[in-house]
């Protein structure tokens, strides 16, 4: 073992290396501590929230081993409970054929003669996974906890209520003085908390504190000089000390994620990880000779074993790695028997068959999971109605500032930041509803001011002592008509947040449009989306561009059920701000001068479907023509009936009885969305499983169960392979995004999921929350999204894509992208293509294997 520096005879003795080591020192402490900094995947904030998979920093290692990795730094489990897939097992949801394939599949398993009756023995066994400690771990002379927290737990507390006060700058009245960073800050509010020594049973932690460095870079060197960990194990320890405050590393590294979109960079995970780091040392100082002798000695032996132990835990899970490939084989049958009872593709050309089948209209949803059921179901309503499938942002790399505010909104995936700027405006065409053009404009927006400041004034009373009491006597029934909706919900339709603060004469009058385009740069946006979206020839007399989003109450997550992609926000925006601009006569008159066949009765109309409800709305209605408007009313039954045979199939899961009457099912489902008690308003996007690139006609009618991402394609429209490598970089990475974090969140609730909803506390008013008053912030999603109170709704199972294009292109798009390909090869997604005869190959390491049913 190397050792840099012995342990010092005297605590608050501090030996310096050689000067002419010290820059050479220093250097690698700075990379070891940037390397573990890079490990950690970023967590948006509450009103912006996208699903990310929590080990996206790690996809350059198979998922064998970052789940060695994960349990042996960090206690954090991968692969499902054992639990689980023994119950899998039990009911004949894994099946014999299904272990059988997967240990033949997988090679680690062939080496280590793996058989079927020891992987099915296993399931009752608990892994044998080594845990390396920490140096606040060895130094705890109490660390069940029995007289007190443990440090690990007390330590971790402490650090996050810093965070949580130097974070917030939305929910404190009283913010404190940040001009030093975080580690300064946190540096300071220890010195003068006189209780934390008594929570931690220090009596003495004055002479540590006296020992603490005063910037983080000297804290990062003092403690790595210290520890006398050889070199090739600091990046993995100072992970795992980042690991115990993982909630806020992610949240720090949003905080990089986005600065790097912006050019810039950020400096809070280091700073993180300094005072995490710090936190050991200053209770090395605590400690007599002999506690800090043992603590040394017991930590050094521990991490010279590091490499033996990783694989040693590496080892161990294969068998779990070979129960998560059965669980998957399992569904991948059903899905392909299903599929391959889908009619045969038409042998004409997209373009001729789409215009001599009668269709009347074309509805553009989202590629969520949850439009799925609602797609089939308006196919089978009214076939002239032809769905199709597009990310739900509908190509615009935009950002929203609502009118009145200057909250600026991301409204695209968070791999992306956005290039184009939407604003509100009072549209001219309806100006003689009052003072004409700019002063309409300003009247709306001195409205919504107003109605903004009122409504402030009410949440600054609210937050002051004994208010609640006083509030209620000076506002009297208007407090009261709120406590009354409440106590019984109502059955209003879903709300457009964006109409806050709109009086009933604004709202209607103030859209969203884009700024600052001139006529060129629309025409060349409508050609573009058009052109991914399949669109750009055989359009129908009606488009629907239909966004999504979601309606409930008291939800702290709510977000995270608009979209799980576009910076939690619904696609409302996006589709209103497209179909505007499609609908420019100077547009469409520009398009087909281009050549695209836009034909000249063709109307766009924005909607958004209500995925707790399955209600569509239409908006801009009043801009269509008379003959679009017919279109639009006709469309309204289908609706009516389609939502109908959704909720009648969603029923059940959610406690109600699929036989009511559709009206009162309806009214059920609405009360369920506006109810502030209710935790469970609708399943979002669990169950989630697998991802079609293909022309609908490779699904029409297929059953999917809510569980498919389904995105339209067509090979023959993509002669130069562009389309595809855009849907395997984009929307492909983020349906592999939501997927690892149902997986996680339902695979370690307790460390990758946010734990119990109704003990959510919400941090900095969009930060993230807490389970509880303190502990570390709660990152995924809460266990209420993901069971039912007796079981799992959620399935882990890793994403299926499935995609109709030749190999070649599918393998052109893998070369290019190294990201593509370490998702691949590492084993974080099934890739599958349609074979010719009607059935599938799947991808494996360069080669393409027909998949044997």
């Amino acid at each position: 073992m190397q050792t840099f520096l012995t342990p010092p005879a005297e605590p608050g003795h501090r030996l310096q290396p050689e000067p002419s080591a010290n820059v050479d020192i220093n250097r690698r402490i700075d990379a070891a501590c940037a390397q573990a900094c890079s490990a950690i995947a970023p967590a948006w904030p509450l009103d912006r929230a996208i699903a990310v998979n929590p080990h996206w920093e790690r996809i350059g290692h198979s998922v064998r081993t970052v789940a060695a990795r994960m349990a042996v730094l960090g206690d954090i489990r991968v692969f499902p409970p054992r639990a689980m897939l023994c119950e899998a097992w039990a009911s004949g949801r894994i099946v014999a054929a299904d272990i059988d394939e997967a240990l033949a599949q997988l090679p680690a398993a062939r080496v280590a003669g793996l058989n079927a009756d020891q992987a099915v023995a296993a399931l009752t066994e608990r892994p044998d996974l080594p845990r390396l400690p920490l140096l606040i771990d060895v130094l705890d002379d109490d660390p069940q906890g029995q007289r007190r927290l443990s440090w690990r737990q007390a330590i971790t507390h402490q650090v996050s209520q810093v965070c949580a006060a130097y974070f917030d700058v939305h929910q404190a009245d009283w913010q404190p003085d940040r001009g030093g960073g975080l580690y300064t800050f946190w540096r300071t509010t220890l010195t003068h908390d006189h209780g934390i020594g008594v929570l931690m049973g220090l009596p003495d932690i004055a002479r540590g504190l006296a020992a603490l460095p005063a910037t983080r870079e000297d804290a990062e060197r003092w403690v790595l000089r210290r520890l006398g960990l050889p070199q090739e194990a600091w990046a993995d320890y100072l992970e795992a000390v980042l690991l115990t405050v993982n909630g806020w590393a992610s949240w720090c590294a949003y905080l990089a994620w986005e600065a790097r979109l912006a050019g810039d960079s950020d400096t809070h995970l280091r700073d993180l990880l300094a005072i995490r780091l710090a936190w050991g040392a200053i209770l090395l100082e605590c400690r007599d000779d002999k506690a800090a002798q043992r603590a040394f000695s017991a930590l050094q032996v521990e991490w010279d074993r590091a490499p033996a132990l990783l694989q040693q835990a590496e080892n161990a899970l294969v068998v779990d790695e070979a129960w998560q490939l059965a669980f998957e084989l399992g569904y991948q049958r059903g899905l392909a028997q299903r599929l391959r009872a889908v009619a045969p593709l038409p042998a004409t050309p997209a373009d001729k068959s789409r215009l001599d089948s009668g269709v009347e209209v074309q509805a553009a949803f989202c590629i969520d999971v949850r439009s799925e059921p609602l797609r089939r179901a308006i196919e089978a309503t009214w076939p002239a109605v032809q769905t199709v499938g597009f990310a739900g942002f509908f190509g615009l790399p935009v950002a929203y500032t609502p009118l009145a505010t200057e909250a600026r909104r991301p409204q695209l995936p968070g791999l992306l930041a956005p290039t184009l700027e939407v604003t509100e405006r009072v549209a001219d065409t309806l100006s003689d509803f009052g003072p004409p053009g700019d002063a309409l404009q300003a009247c709306a927006r001195q409205a919504r001011l107003t109605r903004f400041a009122d409504a402030d004034r009410w949440g600054a009373g609210s937050r002051w002592p004994n208010a609640a009491f006083s509030s209620v006597e000076a506002i009297g029934a208007g407090y009261l008509g709120k406590l009354a909706r409440w106590l019984r919900p109502s059955a209003a339709a879903r709300r457009s947040v964006d109409s806050a603060g709109l009086g009933p004469r604004y709202q209607s009058v103030c859209r969203p449009v884009l700024s600052g385009l001139d006529l060129d740069a629309k025409v060349d946006l409508g050609a573009r989306v058009l052109h991914a979206m399949g669109l750009d020839f055989g359009l129908a007399p009606l488009v629907l561009l239909v966004g999504h989003g979601s309606q409930s109450a008291n939800n702290a997550q709510a977000a995270a059920l608009d979209c799980g992609a576009c910076c939690g926000q619904t696609g409302e925006v996006n589709a209103r701000v497209l179909a505007w601009l499609l609908n420019e006569p100077e547009v469409q008159a520009n398009l087909r001068a281009r050549g695209l066949a836009v034909p000249a009765d063709v109307a766009f109309v924005a909607a958004l479907h209500n995925t707790t409800t399955d209600e569509i709305e239409g908006f801009d209605l009043d801009l269509l023509d008379d003959v679009a408007r017919v279109r639009w009313a006709r469309l309204q039954s289908v609706f009516l009936h389609a939502g109908d045979q959704v909720r009648r199939e969603r029923a059940t899961g959610l406690g109600l009885d699929p036989r009511s009457p559709h009206a009162t099912l309806l009214q059920q489902l609405r009360r369920r969305a506006n109810d502030g008690a209710q935790t469970r308003p609708e399943w979002g996007l669990a169950g989630n499983a697998a991802f079609l690139i293909a022309p609908r006609a490779r699904s029409l009618g297929a059953v999917l169960d809510g569980r498919a991402f389904l995105h339209d394609y067509d090979a023959a429209q993509d002669a130069d392979g562009s389309v595809l490598e855009l849907l395997m970089t984009a929307p492909m990475l983020v349906t592999h995004w939501i997927n690892w974090q149902y997986h996680a969140s339902t695979c370690d609730p307790s460390r990758l999921g946010s734990g119990n909803k109704l003990l959510h506390n919400v941090v900095g008013g969009r930060i993230g929350v807490f389970e509880g008053n303190g502990g570390d912030l709660r990152i995924g999603l809460a266990q209420q999204s993901l069971h039912d109170g007796t079981r799992w709704r959620h399935e882990p199972l890793r994403l299926t894509v499935i995609i109709d294009a030749h190999a070649e292109a599918i393998e052109r798009v893998i070369a290019l992208h190294p990201v593509v390909r370490q998702l691949l090869h590492n084993d974080w997604f099934h890739l599958w293509r349609f074979a010719d005869g009607g059935g599938f190959k799947r991808y494996s390491q360069g080669q393409w294997i027909a998949v044997v049913a």
